[in-house]
């Protein structure tokens, strides 16, 4: 009797243990929904001007594709800025002319300065040359003059020479020295001119040199130049510009309106070429999903009828609360979620339907 009691016991604990395993087990999750919102690359960039001031022009509409660093708006002060920096850049312009006149002037009184040195230098040279020259022919004649004197003097002591004859080639020998002595001096007047001559030239040219003064003009072009970068930069201030190339998505300001850097944006643009879907998966989810894994966007208002695929491309990396809101008046409103990028294969289903609320399921098998 007491062993059928303890082997109904076994059989009602066994019966027990099963029921409890089959209520605490979880049936296996093979994908993740979320809600999530439609996004160019890059998301969405508001344009607002650098200053505070009136919009004067748009150049776009909305819908139009621009491309980089192409301008979309200008203000009002844009004329007068514009005007600005043309006489800023004339004023840069008449400086650079004057430096190159200054210049070229300074270049050309120089190379003047150097060719009167060497107008000077040259014929006064040939002269010193000639006249050493002279000289060389006197020593040589002197020469000549001293040996015939010597022979005299010995011919006139044994008689076989007049006295008038030593005489006068004694005469012979002083004329030659004194005309020698006369061509050395006149060569020495000749190099001391010559030297005196070349210095006040050079110090002509190095005057001439030293008067180029081109500091000043340099300093106006660099003043200029300086003038010129500031009247830009404030040119470039009444200018807005496309950051990167894409199409323009939305309009808030009219030519005329007051705006400013703090205020609101003149205009939205985003890269459609490109779309994105920006999922909210649940903290409780968001380590199931994986970069790389497959996932399905729908439309659950109809804004488009297909069902689209796409890529899980980044997952974020800090949870929030959720910006999308679920249309079920009973869902979470303050819930905790992680947003994850997922790159859309038709792009061009969606690329007019920036900031749609769709529905994403992402294959976590995938």
């Amino acid at each position: 009797m007491g062993g059928v009691l303890l082997f109904v016991v076994r059989d009602i604990l066994q019966t027990r243990r099963e029921a409890s395993q089959s209520a605490l087990s979880v049936p296996e999750q093979f994908s993740v929904a979320a809600l999530g919102r439609v996004e160019p690359a890059n998301g969405v960039i508001d344009l607002a001007a650098s200053r505070t001031g009136r919009l004067g022009g748009l150049m776009v509409r909305k819908g139009d594709i621009v491309e980089a660093d192409q301008i979309l708006a200008y203000l009002d002060t844009y004329e007068v800025s514009k005007a600005e920096r043309d006489y800023a850049a004339s004023q840069l312009s008449e400086a650079r002319a004057e430096l190159v006149a200054r210049t070229a002037l300074g270049s050309s009184q120089i190379e003047e300065a150097r060719t009167r040195i060497a107008q000077i230098d040259e014929p006064q040279r040939a002269a010193i040359q000639a006249q050493e020259a002279t000289i060389q022919s006197l020593q040589a004649e002197l020469d000549v003059a001293e040996i015939d004197l010597e022979r005299f003097q010995r011919l006139n002591q044994s008689g076989a020479v007049s006295r008038q004859e030593l005489d006068r080639q004694q005469a012979t020998v002083n004329r030659l020295r004194a005309e020698l002595d006369n061509a050395k001096a006149t060569k020495q007047r000749l190099e001391q001119s010559r030297a005196a001559d070349v210095e006040n030239a050079v110090a002509q040219m190095r005057s001439t040199e030293a008067n180029l003064t081109l500091a000043q003009v340099q300093s106006r072009v660099s003043s200029a130049e300086q003038n010129l970068a500031k009247a830009q930069s404030e040119l470039d201030l009444t200018i807005i510009r496309a950051p990167k190339a894409g199409q323009i998505l939305n309009i808030y300001a009219d030519p005329g309106e007051a705006v400013s850097p703090s205020g609101e944006p003149i205009l939205a643009m985003g890269d459609t070429s490109q779309m994105y879907v920006v999922a909210e998966v649940y903290e409780t989810d968001v380590n199931l999903v994986r970069v790389g894994q497959t996932a399905t966007i729908t439309s659950r208002n109809g804004a488009f009828t297909e069902t689209l695929t796409g890529t899980v491309e980044e997952i974020g990396l800090e949870i929030a609360k959720n910006d999308v809101l679920d249309d079920d008046p009973a869902a979470n409103a303050d819930a905790r979620v992680v947003e994850t990028r997922i790159r859309v294969n038709q792009s061009n289903a969606i690329a007019g339907l920036t900031n749609l609320q769709v529905e994403v399921v992402i294959d976590i098998d995938s």
